[in-house]
């Protein structure tokens, strides 16, 4: 599997006013490379973890005012040249190892003009995903050694022959998530027989982490689902209409070394850079 698509269109108001002009996405996390501590955009680090499993595609989805994510993305060697200049010669480093990366890569950027909901954000990579793809919301990070989560996902997806992959966490109050109902299970893999969005009554306590496996099929299902809850069109509406459909819908769960780190709120982007913090110091 070549293509991942990450979606960086919210608005962020839950983090305002700081994401007026810089989005969400762009907010930093500890993350330790090459025996240093170092503070990187949710972004790079999501796009650095795709791109070390094998992922060279990669196409973005934004709002139309996160021209800071494209421009984070442009190398930028007289910068690169400064650093050098003054002596800065490990962080230079680490830049020019993600300009690498960059420039080893094929990178779309995809406007999403209005914000229509997640599955709305996805539908508009449909000319980019022709193939399987890996789907990664551009506020959610995933601490994993190795990023087994990644290769377990890609593999799961393609021994099962499933044509939607979820990855899932068990948590304490599922209502504030998108919620799997579980069918039979192998091991950590679970058959999936419905999903709801923020249920008022769940049918378990497995939510859905926002990194998925999906065959194209996904936007033909997008394209026949409604709004849904706050008017927007929902990704767990479209997995529900493969299901409906008789396809194959399977999940795996995170284990208990893995940590998801979500930036939606002030509260949670606070438990996320601490917790990301420790880990690196660990």
């Amino acid at each position: 599997m070549r293509k991942a698509v990450i979606t960086a269109g919210g608005l962020g108001t839950r983090l305002l006013p700081f994401t007026k002009e810089l989005p969400k996405e762009m907010l930093p996390l500890y993350i330790r490379e090459r025996n240093m501590i170092v503070l990187k955009p949710l972004l790079q680090a999501i796009f650095e973890q795709l791109y070390d499993v094998g992922f060279k595609e990669f196409c973005f989805v934004v709002g139309k005012e996160k021209r800071a994510i494209e421009d984070h993305f442009t190398p930028d060697y007289e910068f690169l040249n400064y650093l050098l200049s003054n002596g800065k010669i490990e962080i230079a480093n680490l830049m020019s190892n993600f300009y690498e990366k960059v420039k080893e890569s094929v990178l779309f950027f995809v406007n999403q003009p209005s914000p229509r909901g997640f599955g709305d954000a996805v539908l508009r990579a449909e000319p980019f995903a022709n193939e399987n793809f890996l789907l990664h919301a551009g506020d959610t990070y995933i601490i994993s050694n190795d990023n087994k989560h990644i290769k377990k996902l890609l593999s799961v997806h393609e021994n099962y022959k499933a044509d939607a992959t979820l990855l899932v966490y068990e948590v304490e109050d599922p209502r504030r998530y998108g919620v799997i109902t579980p069918g039979s299970s192998n091991s950590d893999v679970i058959e999936v027989v419905g999903v709801e969005e923020k249920p008022e009554k769940p049918k378990s306590r497995l939510a859905i982490v926002p990194v998925y496996v999906f065959n194209p099929v996904i936007f033909k299902a997008l394209q026949k689902i409604k709004e849904g809850k706050g008017g927007e069109l929902q990704l767990t509406d479209a997995i529900e209409k493969l299901i409906d459909w008789g396809l194959k819908v399977v999940a795996v769960k995170l284990t208990d070394e893995e940590e998801s780190l979500d930036i939606g709120t002030p509260e949670t982007y606070i438990d996320a850079i601490n917790k990301s913090y420790k880990m690196v110091n660990k």
